[in-house]
């Protein structure tokens, strides 16, 4: 990789901002100091003002999300999960497991195109675990109703059948919902259809992912290497 773009990404810069940066004279390939924006990096350490840069080819990002943020990489009028995420401007991030404005808990975002794929293909069986509160009482029968599936229009008024989904009832008013899809409002609906109404939504868990109880609502961190590991278990 060429040295100035190995600086732009480990820094997050602009590829001018790095060719400034190498032209000072501040940056060594090895024990060599870089001249050349076009010098290449073969392996070796690279250091700017003799500290170590740390090159990452791909970025997985855990948020908790709050209320009243689109789960969207831009808009024209209404905030975005993305506004909450600072110092990663120039990686290109996915979004993985979208939410409704009103529900909070676990996004995932990454660069790894791959991944976001694989984890949101129709064809995979990655299940996110929610947690939902309703006006209404959970009973013993909606478990069953959950397992075998329900009818449900989607977001264009099409008719489909849920895939089969695992309800843990907590007490009449709280549950865990696991889910392998994501269809529009589809926890919300399938909650209506047994008769209750969703008043709170939480997301806890993608996969064997599982949503830091540490991270306040707008935080956020990168996953460690073994959460990287649980993740890929899934695709």
């Amino acid at each position: 990789m060429r040295i100035d773009k190995f600086v732009c990404r480990a820094l997050g810069v602009t590829r001018k901002e790095a060719r400034d940066i190498i032209k000072s004279g501040r940056v060594k390939i090895g024990t060599k100091v870089a001249i050349k924006n076009d010098w290449n990096v073969n392996g070796e350490d690279v250091f700017l003002d003799d500290n170590k840069l740390n090159f990452k080819e791909v970025y997985y990002l855990m948020l908790n999300k709050p209320k009243g943020y689109l789960s969207a990489t831009f808009d024209n009028k209404l905030p975005t999960v993305l506004d909450l995420i600072k110092g990663y401007d120039k990686v290109n991030l996915s979004i993985v497991g979208r939410l409704d404005m009103d529900t909070v808990g676990l996004i995932l975002l990454t660069s790894d195109g791959k991944m976001a794929h694989q984890l949101t293909s129709p064809k995979k069986t990655c299940f996110k675990k929610y947690f939902v509160q309703v006006d209404g009482k959970f009973t013993i029968d909606d478990i069953e109703s959950c397992k075998k599936g329900m009818d449900l229009y989607d977001g264009k008024g099409k008719l489909y059948h849920t895939k089969p989904a695992k309800l843990e009832i907590i007490n009449e008013h709280e549950a865990y919902l696991s889910i392998s899809e994501g269809k529009y409002h589809q926890i919300k609906k399938m909650c209506h259809s047994l008769g209750k109404e969703v008043i709170y939504l939480k997301r806890i868990a993608i996969g064997n992912l599982i949503l830091d109880e540490n991270l306040k609502e707008g935080e956020y961190r990168e996953l460690t290497d073994e959460e990287i590991e649980r993740l890929k278990e899934n695709i």
